[in-house]
């Protein structure tokens, strides 16, 4: 193990976890449907939404994806997004309670590169969307 590397200075190994809860809320859905311009029905409509199987609204599935971020983001250092795969498991509706959770699942020491296993889960521990994500991890500015 070297003692130059910057995961090794900042404690980052394999099993380092991050989280990040909140609860999703419909301005959260409309203010995401603004940044991005998805204005998909079955997000921004009602009335609409209730006639699908999902039998009301439902968040943009990248929003779990966006937890995820903020799970990575609270790792030590300055997290510099490489990569990511996900994959979207339940939807998630108005008024679920999402916990992201990452955790460190390879470390290229070297390199500052870490790649992380992650999820989320509603407050029933079901769970709505799974990624792996490579960030490489540099100094922080002093």
């Amino acid at each position: 193990m070297s003692n130059n590397s910057i995961l090794d200075r900042l404690g980052v190994d394999i099993g380092y976890q991050t989280t990040h809860t909140k609860t999703i809320t419909g301005d959260d859905i409309a203010r995401f449907a603004e940044i991005s311009g998805d204005f998909s029905p079955v997000h921004i409509s009602p009335a609409y939404a209730r006639k699908t199987f999902f039998q009301g609204r439902i968040a943009h599935g990248l929003m779990a994806v966006l937890l995820l971020s903020a799970a990575i983001a609270k790792l030590p250092g300055m997290v510099v997004l490489l990569s990511n795969s996900s994959k979207f498991r339940k939807p998630v509706k108005i008024g679920d309670t999402i916990t992201a959770t990452a955790t460190v699942s390879t470390v290229r020491k070297g390199m500052g590169i870490v790649v992380l296993k992650s999820n989320c889960t509603n407050q029933n521990g079901e769970l709505v969307a799974e990624a792996e994500t490579m960030v490489r991890i540099y100094e922080p500015p002093a």
